[in-house]
């Protein structure tokens, strides 16, 4: 994940003051020192960081406190809510409605990743169910065009573009038209890269505003620049109304978080991010969540979308019960695994769950995650329905285990990884039988306590510690209970 250096930094910080028997100002000195060397080695302003300093103290006033309340609960909510207030820049932008066409144009410099982010942003939204279009308006860079094709082609979206035109107006007009007749709902237009200081280039912009009169203009910045991001996004908002940012490369340096707090600082809302240099590598950008997920604190809303995009409503109610009875099938298995890569990268997932720290899976064990768990669909590939629904796992005798080795063409030592791997994950969906699945979003105080109990005995220790031991798993029930939650297991419970 993303900050997962300058997320590590901070938790520990907190785990450390967390560790203390004793909370009192020297303390949270050094946990606020920390946090600070953390944030000025992302490249965040100082100012930025000395004002979140005084705030954090002053909420945090020692000796106002009364007796007995719990000082770091406090001190990891000011931090909290201070690295939010940081980021937030005080203001929605603009959000394309399905059915009602929509222009969004996209600008920045040289080299950020305009022309693939265009895409990832087209492909985002038609997984959400958008009908959308790109347009390629940028004459001035050889092989802008041939770009933006591969990638529309690869991602099945309809493009426009020319290599006779040399007018990015026309070009852009006559997309914008074209794609309104064939009644896209998000027409996005790709301009040329520019530099800030090439008036040219600004007027050019300009003009292409005017004539496709965007309901949304996206400013895509790369976040190797730090805090010098500030300046130019300053720079753009000025020649054109940017109503919101998109920040990429966030993958490659430990300079992200200084960019992002700039641009909040230019009052532009980043909707997102872009994490790496596949289409898939793009996540929505929402400031809660991401300074959850940033101190390993999780992100259940997140989790829940994401489970809702990739297991379609008539198959939850099925899976749900298969999980209060306990039984787990290697046909069930296969399914999860189905999803799981449905879901993208790993390491996003697994990001949104409480007590995952980012730095658990570096950058290139997520990509052996993925090819560890399709060389496991390929070996089920070769077994047939009565091993798959089978929950006995005796039947896997020595034949069995050699045939289904020489059919998926793996060695047998992968095979008996793959049935090890199997027992773990039947281990732990055992111990889910009997949990209560509460009926459209209904969880009663007595169904929560016996389900804090069970999730207390499945979740592993380190888990439980970082959502706060037992406390803490219950107030985020009471959170999955609550009305903002009932909607996802609304749909989860079914009509048992």
């Amino acid at each position: 994940m993303v900050l997962a250096q300058l997320g590590g930094s901070i938790s520990r910080a907190l785990a450390q003051m967390s560790n203390a028997t004793v909370i009192d100002e020297k303390v949270l000195n050094d946990c606020l020192n920390e946090i600070s060397r953390a944030l000025l080695q992302a490249d965040v302003q100082f100012k930025m960081v000395r004002d979140m300093q005084t705030n954090i103290k002053r909420i945090v006033n020692l000796e106002a406190l009364a007796a007995g309340t719990n000082k770091r609960r406090i001190m990891q909510q000011a931090v909290f809510t201070e690295l939010c207030n940081m980021l937030d820049p005080g203001k929605p932008s603009f959000t394309p409605k399905k059915g009602k066409p929509s222009v969004v144009m996209f600008v920045g410099l040289q080299g950020s990743g305009k022309t693939t982010t265009c895409t990832k942003y087209a492909y985002y939204h038609q997984r959400k169910g958008f009908k959308p279009a790109l347009v390629c308006a940028d004459t001035f860079r050889a092989g802008a065009f041939d770009q933006l094709k591969q990638n529309a082609t690869k991602a099945k979206i309809p493009f426009y573009g020319s290599y006779m035109e040399s007018d990015p107006v026309k070009i852009a007009v006559e997309g914008v038209e074209r794609f309104k007749k064939e009644n896209c709902d998000l027409i996005i237009v790709d301009t040329s890269g520019r530099h800030k200081q090439e008036a040219a280039l600004f007027e050019e912009m300009r003009q292409v505003s005017e004539a496709t009169k965007p309901d949304l203009v996206i400013f895509v910045m790369d976040s190797s620049i730090g805090q010098a991001a500030f300046d130019q996004a300053q720079a753009f908002k000025q020649s054109v109304s940017v109503g919101a940012v998109i920040v990429t490369k966030m993958d490659g340096h430990a300079k992200g978080g200084g960019a992002l707090s700039a641009v909040a600082a230019t009052k532009s809302p980043v909707i997102f991010i872009g994490t790496g240099e596949h289409i898939d590598e793009f996540e929505v950008f929402d400031v809660k969540p991401f300074v959850s997920r940033l101190l390993g604190m999780g992100d259940w809303s997140g989790f829940m979308d994401k489970i809702h995009e990739v297991v379609p409503t008539d198959q939850q109610p099925e899976l749900l019960q298969k999980l209060s009875e306990g039984s787990f099938t290697l046909r069930l298995m296969y399914e999860q695994f189905q999803n799981i890569l449905k879901m993208g990268p790993i390491g996003q997932v697994f990001s949104m769950l409480p007590g995952f720290s980012a730095e658990l899976m570096p950058k290139g064990h997520e990509k052996e995650s993925q090819a560890k768990i399709k060389r496991y669909m390929t070996m089920m590939d070769s077994m047939t329905d009565a091993e798959l629904d089978s929950t006995n796992p005796k039947l896997m005798t020595e034949s069995r285990i050699i045939r289904i080795a020489r059919g998926s063409g793996r060695p047998v030592r992968d095979v008996m990884d793959m049935l090890e791997e199997y027992k773990r994950l039947a281990k732990i969906w055992s111990k889910m039988k009997g949990l209560k699945i509460p009926k459209k979003g209904e969880m009663s105080a007595l169904s929560r306590n016996m389900n804090v109990q069970h999730m207390s005995k499945v979740l592993p220790p380190q888990m439980l510690k970082q959502i706060g031991g037992m406390g803490g798993l219950q107030s985020l029930m009471k959170q999955m209970g609550s009305k903002e939650m009932s909607g996802m297991f609304g749909g989860m419970g079914g009509d048992k």
